[in-house]
């Protein structure tokens, strides 16, 4: 790790002045060393003598670098500095100091107090440092301040050593600090700066942990240091305690502070001690996680830097306690946090004017921190104390690991809790955030608290990385914690209107009224159980499982599980200043870590993937390029998470031209090579427009692209489809364009609609009729009814009358129970008055109700709705019916824009379901009805159908969570590399999208229960871990698109690829086992029978012509079934005999097969056929011991493209774009 030193203090001069003055006087510190690498260079070796290189060099020039500042100083100011041999040359410097480290500015930051002479030795004095450079990168710096003797005197004068790092590690560059004082302290000065260089050296020989649970541990006597690893890459490491501000400061004071970060005030931290201002400061930074201060961030000002508090930007700055009343009365807007006193206050008054942050989850958050344990003390008091320092330390430092764990869990489901539902609120396609809804949402206390953060840096940011879908700690929390209830409503893409459990709750008694989204929600106390988080207290809450409707946090859910953590010691250190003895000592560091390698148990790919990171590393530090890349393409292999992608494209680059000629000779290198320059363009490119729009109403006249790109950013609908129906009734009879004033009253009659409905109240008889998740979409004016008068409701699956006078409820009709609707006139008095007639089959009279002006709008939204439920319970496709709801309320919505005659024939063209069942009755066979169970949509939120290519299903875990993570899941790859996970216990979207490559997905195999593999068409196999849902492993060895995966047993898996690649894999260790080649032009998969491996090739001859095998051939009852993908048969073929097949299968109505598999005795065949006359998705299932065709199942608009067993009870098939819809099937 690179660190320098710099040591800081008093020049002799002035020293020498004190003395014969004789007072105690406050002194200037000065710069008057500095260390940092490179220590070694090759070069200076060669100057070594003949191979015997000294160890230390004793006899170096010790020119003081107050003299080499004075001489660069003349340098600067115009002067030559003659060399040695006379010439007019400058002098070369052999001291160099750390780039962007201000060393002005250092030495009162060393002494923030001022350097003060002192009559008597002190102790000891450490504190911590932060520098943040132009771009926002920090640097990290331990200062101790020590006392020695000045010569000939009783005074004593102070010494600043600072350490700085790029990395925080405060904790361990401390007890660094401490060790080199036991040095120190007994040398003489003549050995000082010898003893600090040596020091810097072997710190600088230290290698920084890879992400993960790997920690770094070294010897610098006479303590053990141990560096911890960051949890991600996405996290710094934590090397601090971060239970100190729960001692400093009650939870509430504490939500003031982290609420002024949030809305980016200026905040200034005041202390007596100095240390605590910088471990403060991080700490905070730490609990905003992942949102990242954006602003000057500057935890200690020096007396002479008090000006910087100034500044009219936010910031976040830590000074002196007796400065307080001075920083008070100088400055306005400033929020003053005593640390010394745990209050917060403002400059500008006696209180302190914050937004509260949002109630739910403020008491949540507090609650939380009233169970938290922080007092070590409690902890050991009932163990013997340790007489060996190391394992005391090691002791307190794994109780501390385990509390600030538990406390990043506390702060991040704070972070969670507030900012969980801005994902509802944001465009993907066009990265828009509709802040003003987001507002609207928010319960009315809460928004002075969200007003002020949306307009924040920090939170623009945070928006950023929503919008790329990026899965850090936030969205892996936000993930796991949502209710089934909300992912099943996420599955429907229907407006948002409250349900009638989120009535109930509204309308129940003040004190459950706290917020209809009380965040992980308050714990019912008297409940008991399992443990939360870690340690609590005995009046804790012991086990939490709050369902709010939206989101669910449970103890489960609280307690990550911790990995057991691994150390890797380093070796003893050398003679640092010796270039052949640090090459030696990463010769041993290298061969310690090929022995951990070889060491590691089968199937710890996580520890395996963190030991060649850290040899990549100690190679490419000690110059063995080739070695270094080798690693990192093992490292890419085993855990993509954590490949150092700058690091490695840095070496390529720095690649020498024979080097670059034996990696080209590597197949693999090679690859690796390419792929990391690929995706260093590709991120370069990425950063480019990674803007976040906020939601604007149009101001120019709109053609049909620009208004889809509208509607889309305002978040009423994604559907292309439907977004170009309403284009053809906002533009009827006119030019094919829409009005931005249309569009706004559109938008506004929309948005007003959406208000209403959160305002709508129910009588409690209404509330018991109803289902919870039922929401009132439309009501009616008062109007006359043939049961008296009311206001007529709909919901999503009925209609019902609310009387009035003595409110009641009435059921009119359900949707799907209608038998005919039609408008008629009443008679009233010398008028006819429009009613609408509904007529049911539960009824025999018929409901007649006069909606005078409204009856032609309910005559259309109650048709289509009709049409909808037909169409759902027809094609047990419960989406159709949210679209016909979505139809009804864009309806709603052009005839309430429109306000003309033409606004009910414009409405008519969203009247999508109505006229399909008018123009074409789409009558589903009886045994397709009967076969068929449900169907699923994986491109819901996607603005267009994607194509379902491959269908994979993984059984569940009998030791299944709380969290519904050892359900069974249905895995569906879509286009570009998109791979959507649904829950295949209740076939809700469990994972919206896992990522792998761009490129399409040809096939997916369920791996011993932990692992997806997934193979690809850009070559490669990605593995995705079942409990993280992310995939961090990648094989690379084949160099074609992958084609096929199949497994024997959970120990060896079979692949292969295009060009004729069959590679024989280990699963516990990914390492190829076997690889051979078969002669093709196109190989496209491969099925294990009885030992014998059977590869599909591309083509073969039928009937004089070359025909494409599908990818589905199988194998069942001693008999290989194949298909082709243009001829409607089947051939069956003996596997004793595979010269020609001895039975063919004519399927009706069949133009192709694209795949088939085997179900019990089976065979479920998936093509494209014709029924009815047009062409369809067809599936056959074909008895495999009579060859005869059972059943003709249609269920597909498109063709079928995938077929995939759920443990031979249920088949699920996917379809082509046109289509793009999983359907379940029943097995018989």
């Amino acid at each position: 790790s690179a660190v320098a030193c710099v040591v800081v203090g008093a020049a002799n001069e002035k020293l020498r002045e004190v003395h014969q003055v004789g007072t105690l006087p406050l002194l200037g510190a000065e710069v008057l060393q500095v260390h940092a690498p490179p220590f070694v260079t090759k070069e200076s070796a060669s100057s070594e003598t003949h191979g015997h290189a000294p160890a230390f060099s004793r006899v170096q020039r010790r020119r003081s670098f107050i003299k080499k500042k004075k001489e660069r100083a003349g340098i600067a100011n115009g002067e030559t500095a003659k060399g040695s041999d006379g010439g007019g040359g400058t002098t070369t410097e052999d001291i160099s100091v750390p780039k962007d480290l201000d060393l002005i500015a250092l030495p009162q930051l060393c002494f923030p107090g001022g350097l003060q002479i002192a009559s008597e030795q002190r102790e000891d004095s450490y504190h911590y440092l932060v520098f943040t450079d132009v771009f926002g990168n920090r640097t990290h710096a331990v200062v101790v301040q020590y006392y020695r003797p000045i010569q000939s005197s009783r005074l004593y004068t102070a010494y600043g050593i600072c350490v700085i790092s790029k990395y925080p590690y405060y904790n361990a560059l401390r007890d660094c600090l401490s060790c080199l004082l036991t040095q120190l302290k007994p040398s003489w000065m003549g050995d000082f700066e010898e003893r600090v260089k040596e020091f810097s050296a072997k710190l600088a020989l230290v290698p920084i942990p890879p992400p993960g649970q790997l920690h770094v541990v070294f010897n610098l006597r006479p303590l053990q240091i141990g560096l911890p690893s960051r949890e991600d890459k996405d996290r710094p490491a934590i090397d601090l305690d971060l239970h100190l501000p729960f001692l400093c400061f009650r939870p509430r004071q504490l939500l003031q502070i982290i609420t002024s970060l949030l809305i980016e005030q200026r905040v200034v931290l005041l202390s007596c001690d100095w240390a605590r201002l910088t471990l403060l400061a991080e700490s905070l930074m730490l609990f905003i996680h992942p949102l990242v201060w954006q602003h000057p961030f500057v935890p200690i000002l020096s007396r002479q830097m008090l000006d910087f508090l100034m500044a009219p930007t936010a910031y976040l700055m830590g000074c002196h306690l007796h400065h307080y009343a001075e920083v008070a009365a100088e400055t306005d807007d400033l929020i003053l946090v005593n640390i010394d006193d745990g209050t917060v206050s403002s400059s500008w008054s006696d209180g302190i004017d914050l937004p509260d942050v949002p109630l739910a989850a403020a008491e949540c958050f507090i609650t939380r921190v009233e169970g938290l344990q922080v007092h070590y003390d409690l902890e050991v008091c009932h163990l013997g104390d340790s007489t060996e320092v190391n394992a005391r330390r090691a002791q307190r430092k794994q109780w501390q690991s385990k509390l600030n764990t538990h406390i990043q869990n506390i702060t991040l489901e704070l972070i969670v809790n507030i900012f969980r539902e801005v994902h509802d609120h944001l465009n993907y396609e066009h990265r828009v955030f509709n802040s003003e809804e987001f507002l609207k949402s928010r319960e009315p206390a809460d928004q002075p608290f969200y007003k002020k953060v949306l307009d924040t840096h920090i939170f623009h940011s945070f928006l950023r990385d929503r919008l790329t879908r990026k899965m850090d700690a936030f969205t892996r929390m936000e993930l796991s914690t949502r209710t089934e209830a909300y992912r099943l409503r996420s599955m429907t893409e229907s407006p948002r209107r409250p349900t009638m459990q989120e009535l109930a709750r509204k309308y129940t008694s003040p004190e459950s009224r706290l917020s209809k989204r009380l965040g992980a929600s308050l714990p019912n106390l008297g409940e008991s159980g399992a443990s939360l988080a870690g340690p609590l207290r005995q009046t804790s809450f012991k086990n939490i499982q709050v369902d709010s409707g939206r989101f669910r946090w449970t103890a489960v859910g609280m307690k990550s599980p911790q990995r057991p953590v691994r150390f890797f010691k380093l070796p003893e250190f050398p003679p640092p200043l010796a270039y052949h003895y640090v090459q030696n000592y990463y010769q041993e560091m290298i061969t310690l870590l090929g022995k951990a390698i070889s060491g590691v148990a089968s199937g710890d790919s996580s520890l395996l993937a963190r030991y060649h990171y850290l040899r990549g590393f100690v190679n490419t530090v000690a110059g063995k390029r080739l070695d270094a890349l080798e690693d990192f393409q093992n490292l890419y292999k085993t855990d993509t998470d954590i490949f150092p992608g700058e690091l490695v494209n840095a070496l390529v680059d720095s690649l020498q031209e024979g080097e670059q000629a034996l990696a080209d000779r590597r197949p693999e290198i090679k690859h690796l090579i390419s792929r990391v320059k690929r995706d260093h363009e590709r991120e370069r490119a990425r950063h480019v427009d990674e803007g976040v729009k906020r939601f604007q109403l149009p101001k120019k006249h709109m053609q049909l692209e620009d208004f889809v790109r509208h509607v889309q950013e305002s978040g009423i609908v994604k559907d292309q489809g439907t977004i170009h129906r309403l284009f053809e009734a906002l533009t009827v009879g006119q030019q094919k364009q829409v009005d931005p004033e249309i569009f706004r009253v559109f938008y506004t009659f929309w948005k007003e609609t959406e208000a209403e409905a959160q305002e709508v109240a129910l009588p409690a008889s209404a509330l018991e009729h109803l289902e919870a998740n039922e929401c009132v979409f439309k009501l009616s004016s008062s109007v006359k009814t043939s049961h008296g008068v009311g206001k007529i409701a709909m919901t999503q699956r009925r209609l019902f009358l609310l009387t009035e006078g003595r409110p009641g409820y009435m059921e009119v009709t359900k949707f799907r129970d209608i038998e005919e609707v039609k408008i008629s006139s009443a008679p009233f008095l010398l008028l006819r008055i429009p009613s609408l007639k509904i007529k049911t089959t539960l009824r025999k009279e018929t409901f007649e109700v006069n909606l005078k002006s409204e009856v032609d709008l309910w005559h259309l939204m109650v048709k289509e709705m009709w049409a909808g439920r037909k169409m759902a319970d027809d094609h047990k496709d419960p989406q159709y019916m949210q679209q016909a709801l979505t139809n009804a309320l864009l309806m709603d919505a052009v005839v309430g824009c429109l306000q003309s005659q033409k606004a009910i024939f414009a409405a008519t063209k969203l009247a999508h379901f109505d006229r399909m069942k008018l123009e074409v009755p789409l009558m589903v066979p009886k045994s397709t009805s009967e076969t068929l169970k449900h169907k699923i949509n994986p491109s819901l939120g996607l603005t267009s159908p994607q194509a379902v290519d491959v269908l994979l299903y993984t059984p569940g875990k009998l030791s299944g969570t709380l969290s519904g993570d050892g359900n069974p899941k249905l895995w569906c790859a879509l286009s570009d590399g998109k791979v959507v996970v649904f829950d295949a216990a209740s076939w809700s979207m469990q994972q919206n999208q896992v990522q792998v490559g761009t490129s399409r997905v040809n096939c997916m195999l369920g791996v011993d229960r932990q692992q997806v593999w997934i193979g690809s068409q850009d070559s490669v196999i990605y593995i995705i871990s079942t409990r993280s849902m992310s995939c961090k492993q990648q094989l690379t060895d084949h160099r074609s698109e992958v084609t096929g995966l199949i497994n024997e047993h959970p120990k060896v898996a079979y692949s292969c690829s295009a060009e004729g690649a069959v590679i024989v894999w280990d699963v516990s260790t990914l390492q190829v086992r076997k690889r051979f080649r078969v002669s093709c032009d196109r190989l496209q998969s491969v099925q294990l029978c009885n030992g014998t491996l059977w590869c599909c090739k591309y083509t073969y001859k039928h009937k004089n012509r070359v025909l494409k095998i599908t990818s589905g051939c199988t194998i069942l009852l001693e008999q290989l079934w194949t298909a082709c993908i243009d001829v409607g048969e089947l051939c069956v073929w003996h596997l004793r005999e595979p010269t020609k097949p001895f039975q063919r299968i004519q399927l009706p109505d069949c133009a192709g097969v694209t795949c088939l598999i085997k179900v019990k005795n089976q065979i479920w065949v998936g093509g494209r056929g014709w029924s009815s006359g047009k062409s369809r998705g067809k599936i056959y299932v074909v008895d495999a011991q009579r060859h005869t065709v059972e059943k003709e199942l249609v269920a597909h608009t498109d063709c079928v493209q995938a077929l995939c067993s759920a443990e031979d009870r249920y088949v699920l098939s996917g379809a082509a774009r046109e289509d793009g819809k999983i359907a379940i099937w029943k097995v018989e």
